[in-house]
């Protein structure tokens, strides 16, 4: 196994010839992606063609297992490049770690206050690339305020403040606009309880406004990644589960059939995040679980911002309260180490949620109890365990992995398997260049540079083409581009325009479109997944009717 380090970029090596690949996969694109809706849509016939042409033998120029954030740019990233590309996952979209974020596209200032600024300045740039460039329909400016407590001294108010001034530089160095994120500024007392009325007014002096990318939902970024790699002809294949994995294949599982097939490739890219030490002999992983609360909006009055609210006895570290403009409010996260087997779905333990809800407490003028938690969620961070696990204030102690790097890992094992570990949200374009980067060297592969950070997703367009939609700005926020076929659905059948459960803001129209265009197979990817409305056990029960009428629509 090679060192944990990025790998070197490749030379720029011509782009393989179709002459030069005889056994190219039968209906994969190259260059310029397909025209049309059809040419993204992802849906359960698409499914079946995809993986019988893999059964008949065809080899692939790319394999990639894992289709969250990263698994998903890897596909997108090879197939943009022209080379044909087949990406696997045993769930669904996001199933894993890539659903479970903060929604949150941060700009790296965490790492700027630790000292590494490559890692924050590639946070900065990755950020302003898709508000920019490739998703501004899905990551919009987002305001958070720090509140100036009793809690908060003087002397940390200011380190908080000169760091949210260096944010700002990294801003600029990243070359994102000051019209995409204003700069930070100081508040007052009154103008702090009107952006976040819920603070409690005793001692409170003022506050620190600043500005961060605020997903839409994350799982739909990575619904919108792999779609825009189907586009571009690669094999999106869900419930389809890595058996056994070598640097030229894997055996793999129709998990909706149970039928074995082999899909061989001339390289192998290891994107299955918590799970990828499973599938490759020396990578070990030390995951971190990250909890996050759902409360619902009225509990917390009228939240025009974020909220940074700093946890006693910490320097750096905050919780997040993060409205979502569906009625919820999310709450995190923890940082805290697991050890065991990887779940498929990781539990969310009471001491999490009670020191999440004491964070809170101490600066809210509302009293929030467990009754007050409609929700929770938790995901796992990837993080690569690397013996001493230094982190950015030295070695990390047992059992702590708030201080292990974030910095992702590209791995190349003895058999050529590249593994890609580590990293973050905001960062998963760029992880997914430097794996397939790493996947042509080990696998000999020829292919022109990443298009990545230039290649819009699906749904995007400028902002001024963004606000002429004849769509609700809800829709728009979800779908981009797509929101008026969407919105025109419920047109079509005003049964289709109703809520898919009282209360919440999601259509049936949402969940046949889901159907039909975004790989939608089941009732959990549809509630779950497609949209959140599961993330509320109630609502998600509630939802179950609208969920499989959408199923049956769509199969009639």
């Amino acid at each position: 196994m090679s060192r944990p380090s990025r790998p070197s970029r490749p030379s720029r090596p011509s782009r393989p010839s179709r002459s030069s690949r005889p056994d190219r996969a039968a209906g994969a694109a190259a260059g310029p992606p397909l025209q049309g809706p059809r040419a993204a849509s992802l849906n359960a016939a698409r499914r079946s063609r995809d993986l019988a042409r893999l059964a008949e033998g065809a080899t692939v120029d790319v394999l990639v297992v894992g289709l969250g954030a990263t698994g998903a740019g890897a596909a997108l990233d090879a197939a943009s490049r022209g080379l044909t590309v087949a990406a696997i996952d045993a769930h669904d979209l996001a199933f894993g770690t890539s659903r479970w974020s903060s929604k949150l596209i941060h700009g790296g200032l965490r790492y700027l206050a630790t000292g590494h600024l490559d890692v924050a300045h590639e946070s900065a740039v990755e950020r302003g690339i898709l508000m920019e460039r490739t998703a501004p329909h899905l990551v919009r400016p987002q305001p958070f305020v720090l509140p100036l407590t009793p809690l908060v001294s003087r002397g940390q108010a200011a380190v908080t403040w000169a760091g949210l001034r260096a944010g700002d530089l990294l801003r600029a160095s990243a070359r994102t606009s000051r019209t995409t994120l204003p700069a930070p500024r100081t508040l007052s007392a009154v103008e702090t309880r009107h952006m976040a009325p819920v603070l409690r007014p005793t001692g409170l002096r003022g506050g620190l406004l600043s500005w961060d990318g605020q997903l839409t939902d994350d799982a739909r970024l990575v619904t919108a990644v792999a779609r825009t790699a189907a586009a571009h002809g690669a094999h999106i294949l869900t419930r389809t589960r890595a058996l056994a994995l070598t640097g030229t294949g894997a055996r793999v599982r129709d998990e909706l059939t149970g039928e074995e097939l082999d899909i061989r490739a001339r390289t192998v890219i290891n994107a299955a995040g918590v799970w990828a030490g499973g599938l490759v002999d020396d990578v070990r992983l030390r995951p971190s679980r990250g909890t996050h609360l759902v409360l619902r909006s009225e509990d917390l009055g009228g939240l025009t911002a974020g909220m940074h609210i700093p946890i006693p006895g910490e320097s750096n570290r905050f919780v997040l309260v993060l409205p979502q403009g569906d009625g919820r409010v999310y709450v995190g996260l923890t940082d805290e180490p697991v050890e065991g087997p990887v779940p498929d779905v990781p539990d969310v333990p009471e001491t999490d949620i009670g020191f999440l809800l004491d964070v809170l407490g101490s600066a809210l003028d509302v009293p929030l109890s467990r009754d007050d938690v409609v929700g929770a969620f938790a995901g796992l961070r990837p993080l690569l365990d690397t013996g001493a696990a230094a982190g950015p204030d030295g070695p990390a102690g047992p059992g702590r992995t708030a201080d292990i790097s974030r910095r992702h890992a590209v791995l190349t094992s003895a058999d050529g398997v590249v593994t890609v570990v580590g990293g973050k949200l905001t960062t998963y374009r760029r992880m997914a260049e430097d794996a397939v980067d790493a996947a042509l060297v080990a696998g000999g592969v020829s292919a022109g540079p990443s298009r990545t950070a230039a290649l819009p997703l699906v749904g995007a367009a400028p902002a001024g083409v963004l606000a002429r939609l004849d769509a609700p700005r809800r829709l728009v926020r979800r779908y981009g581009v797509e929101a008026p076929a969407v919105h025109a659905l419920g047109l079509a059948d005003p049964a289709l325009a109703a809520p898919a459960v009282p209360g919440h803001p999601v259509t049936r129209a949402e969940l046949v479109w889901a159907v039909r265009h975004e790989g939608a197979l089941d009732a959990s990817d549809l509630l779950d997944r497609r949209t959140r409305i599961g993330l509320v056990d109630a609502d998600r029960r509630a939802a179950q009717e609208a969920a499989h009428e959408a199923l049956e629509h769509c199969s009639s």
